[in-house]
This record gives C-alpha cells, structure tokens and sequence, in this order.
C-alpha cells in the first residue's frame, strides 16, 4: 500500500497496536463528540479490539481508517476516515481529522488527495462525501480544493452543548457512470 500511499509530507498507513494510546486520547475526547454520533468514552479494551478485528478492507469492514503519518518523522499526525461505505451505490463519507498541534503544515491536503486518487485507483468508487460544520471554514477550504461541491446545507444538524449548529453537505463525484 506504500506506494501509492505517500506523498511528499505524509503517508497514509493501516491501523498498528501502537496506535491504542492516540486512538483513546482522540476518541474520548468530548470536544470530538460533536461532529461525530458517540457521546460516550471508549475503553482501551474496546479500541484494542477494534484495531485487532479491523481488516483495513473497506469492503468487508464497511468503512476504513488510516493513520496520518508525517513520512520525515514517522510521528501520527492524524486520521483519516471512509466510513458509511455503500457498496451498492459505490460511495462513502469522508472524515479527516489533524491534531491541533499539526494544523496549517499541509498534512491534510496531502491526505485528502491521497484518499481521493485511492478511491478511484483501488477502489473504484463514483463518490466521496463529507458534512462539515459551517463554522469550520479550513476544513470546508480543503474539500473544495479537490473539487467537492457544495449540495445541501443541514439546519442543527450538529449539536455541541445546548446549541446547534448549520453544516453543508460536500460531494466529489470521481467517475461518471460506467
């Protein structure tokens, strides 16, 4: 997967048992509930399952998770997700998160463009999508450079504390009808 996995900053690698710390710090973070549908912590032992039965084939998993990877350093610089993966319409949602602390160095537009070309490649999917807050205009910034346009909105559709909030539905269609 190397190969056609890496780009001049980042490499986008399969889930490894050394990651069980990160996974825990990022998925019992509450400031992550919000754009996500769990609002409740995970156990290490939990996340040491899920790394161990996940088989990183978006096909029989139903979605796929790779790490983020500065190549220079080998340091995990975030996640990147398919999830929601619809085999009969060929298609997923997109999730990308880089931690607060690697933001703004470029690791995420390699990341996408990496997803995006291994979808088409090796995947043969016709479309990717992603909801993104309103309020998150980097992220929204990003998707649009790789050509995701903008096809719905959602009124309070997330919701963080006792307030809610817009997002907008991105689509890339990455082939046309076959």
């Amino acid at each position: 997967m190397t190969g056609n996995m890496e780009q001049t900053k980042v490499r986008l690698r399969a889930m490894e048992p050394e990651d069980l710390v990160l996974l825990y710090e990022v998925e019992n973070d509450p400031k992550m509930w919000s754009v996500g549908d769990s609002c409740t912590p995970y156990s290490k032992y939990v996340l040491k399952q899920y790394i161990a039965q996940n088989t990183n084939d978006v096909f029989t998993d139903g979605q796929l998770r790779l790490m983020i990877e500065e190549k220079e350093t080998s340091k995990t610089v975030g996640i990147i997700d398919l999830i929601q993966f619809s085999r009969r319409h060929s298609r997923a949602e997109v999730g990308i998160l880089i931690f607060q602390d690697e933001r703004g160095k470029g690791y995420a537009q390699e990341a996408l463009g990496l997803l995006c070309n291994y979808a088409i490649r090796f995947l043969s999917m016709h479309q990717l999508y992603a909801y993104i807050s309103i309020n998150n205009a980097a992220s929204i910034n990003l998707f649009q450079k790789f050509d995701f346009q903008q096809v719905g909105k959602l009124k309070d559709w997330l919701r963080s504390n006792d307030t809610y909030e817009d997002v907008i539905v991105l689509q890339k269609i990455l082939q046309k009808n076959l």
